[in-house]
């Protein structure tokens, strides 16, 4: 029933619409509304960005950012993984988050990164059962609507690359 394939440029409409639901939830992102393709574009690595079709709907979208421009950190990046309103809870954000590591792996990225908001439960979750580790908070790290909040860093470290 879920089928993950490649983010396409022609994607952006439905994937601009679970962005926009997940900054309405207001524990998804910083981010108060939703970039421009182009602005999003640049900043998300182009062979890690994938789609999840549920029943031919766009039901999700997962995509890996360069946590730094720096050489050294070529092989880690960062996660988001958003699931529209009315998908979620189907399995959908597991599937994606697997498919991503996979595909994380044959990119030579050997650490996955995320900040999440302590009120993301669900999130913090799908982290956890996809391999991932707590490693600390970041405390009033960024203001959202004025109001100081937190952020919790997990990272998952390949067992298959960087290990050497």
């Amino acid at each position: 029933m879920i089928i993950i394939r490649k983010m396409l440029p022609e994607d952006w409409e439905q994937i601009a619409k679970i962005y926009k639901e997940g900054i309405a939830t207001g524990f998804a992102t910083f981010e108060t509304n939703v970039p421009h393709y182009e602005d999003w574009d640049k900043a998300h690595l182009k062979n890690c960005r994938f789609t999840a079709l549920y029943k031919g709907d766009i039901a999700g979208w997962a995509a890996l950012s360069p946590v730094s421009s720096r050489c050294v950190y070529g092989g880690v990046a960062e996660v988001s993984v958003y699931i529209g309103e009315k998908y979620r809870g189907l399995g959908i954000g597991k599937t994606l988050m697997n498919h991503l590591i996979l595909e994380s792996e044959k990119e030579n990225i050997w650490t996955l990164q995320s900040g999440i908001f302590p009120t993301n439960t669900g999130s913090i979750k799908l982290h956890e059962v996809s391999g991932f580790r707590y490693i600390g908070k970041r405390e009033k790290v960024g203001k959202l609507h004025g109001v100081w909040v937190d952020n919790l860093l997990y990272e998952r470290r390949s067992k298959i690359v960087g290990t050497d």
